[in-house]
C-alpha cells in the first residue's frame, strides 16, 4: 500500500506537454503559460494563467484571482497523466453565467514531478515528526522539506508578478487558494501562514494524514499531535478568513474521515465557527480524482465566495 500511495502522491497529474498562448476571438477566455521560472531552492516553476471572457470584454475591469496547486491538472485532460482534468474554466463559466460568482482570473501553479511534489507540498512542520512518521516523510520527500519556501515564492514573487502583469484586485480578500490531496493540505498551510496574501482556502480531498495512511494509522497520536501543536501556535482568529475542507469515501479518500475530523476539531477548539468560518464536508461515493473534484467545485466556490 505504501508504494501505491507513493505513486498517487508523487504522480497526481504528471504532465505530458505544456501549453502556449492560445489566440482566441473577442469575448473568449484565454490561456497563457508563463515561461519557466527559476526559484531559489526550488524546482523551476511553471505557471498557467486563465483569463475569463470578461477580461477582454472590459478593459477597465479588475478581477479577483483563484490560485490553484497542481496547475497542470486544471484545464486540459491531454496534459495530465491520467487523462482527467478539473476543467476549472467550465466551472468558472458556469458559476458566472448563473450569477453565482464574479469572474476570476485563475492561476495554476504546476507541481514538480516525482518526489519533489511531496517535498514542496507537505507542511514544513512535519520536520518535527519522529519514528515511523519521520521515516516515511524522508522516504517520500527524498530531500529537505521546502513547502515554506514554495509557499513564500507563490505569496511573494508570483502574486506580485500576476498583480503587475494582469488587471487583478491586489487584496487578500480577492485571492483564493485551492487544491486537492497534498494540494489541499498546502492550501490549508497557505491560509494559515500567509493571511496577508490569501483570505479563502479550498482544501479538497486534503491529505491531512500527511504520510501513507497505514503509517499514519500506526501512530495516529503523533499525527494528531503535529496538527494540534501547529494549529494551536499558528491558526489564530478567523478575521474574515474562510476555509473549506472535504473528502469522499472511495479510494484514497476512504482513509480521510478521521484526519479531517482531527483538523476540524482543532479549528473548533480554537474558536472558528463551523458553517461560518470553516466547513468540513463528506461526499459519499466520491473518488480521489479530478472528475469528483470538478463535480463539487461549484459548491466549494459558492461557499467560499458567498456575500454574507
Amino acid at each position: 500500500m505504501i508504494r501505491a500511495f507513493a505513486i498517487v502522491l508523487m504522480g497526481v497529474g504528471l504532465a505530458s506537454c505544456g501549453v502556449e498562448l492560445l489566440p482566441t476571438p473577442a469575448g473568449h477566455s484565454q490561456t497563457i503559460e508563463l515561461e519557466e521560472i527559476a526559484a531559489e531552492g526550488l524546482p523551476d516553476q511553471r505557471v498557467t494563467v486563465w483569463l475569463p471572457p470578461e477580461y477582454e470584454e472590459d478593459a477597465e475591469r479588475r478581477f479577483p484571482v483563484l490560485y490553484m496547486w497542481d496547475g497542470k491538472n486544471l484545464l486540459d485532460p491531454a496534459q495530465t497523466h491520467y487523462g482527467k482534468a478539473w476543467m476549472i474554466q467550465d466551472v468558472m463559466k458556469g458559476l458566472v453565467a448563473a450569477g453565482e460568482a464574479e469572474p476570476h482570473i485563475v492561476v495554476g501553479i504546476w507541481s514538480p514531478d516525482g518526489m519533489d511534489r511531496y517535498r514542496v507540498y507537505v507542511p514544513q512542520f512535519v520536520e518535527d515528526a519522529d519514528g515511523a512518521i519521520a521515516d516515511n516523510v524522508a522516504e517520500m520527500a527524498g530531500g529537505p522539506i521546502a513547502s515554506q519556501r514554495q509557499l513564500d515564492w507563490v505569496a511573494d514573487d508570483l502574486t506580485a508578478r500576476i498583480d503587475d502583469e494582469y488587471r487583478t484586485i491586489a487584496d487578500p480578500e480577492a485571492r483564493t487558494i485551492a487544491g486537492a490531496s497534498m494540494g489541499g493540505v498546502m492550501s490549508c498551510f497557505a491560509i494559515i501562514e500567509r493571511p496577508d496574501v490569501f483570505d479563502r482556502a479550498g482544501c479538497i480531498s486534503a491529505h491531512f494524514a500527511l504520510v501513507a495512511p497505514e503509517i499514519a494509522d500506526g501512530d495516529a497520536a503523533q499525527v494528531e499531535r503535529l496538527w494540534d501543536e501547529y494549529l494551536t501556535a499558528k491558526l489564530g482568529a478567523p478575521d474574515g478568513r474562510r476555509v473549506w475542507m472535504d473528502h469522499g469515501t472511495v479510494g484514497l479518500d476512504g482513509y480521510y474521515a478521521p484526519w479531517q475530523e482531527a483538523v476540524a476539531a482543532d479549528f473548533r477548539r480554537l474558536g472558528w465557527q463551523e458553517g461560518e468560518d470553516f466547513t468540513a464536508r463528506l461526499y459519499e461515493g466520491a473518488e480521489h480524482d479530478e472528475i469528483a473534484w470538478n463535480r463539487r467545485m461549484p459548491e466549494v466556490l459558492r461557499w467560499l465566495w458567498r456575500d454574507e
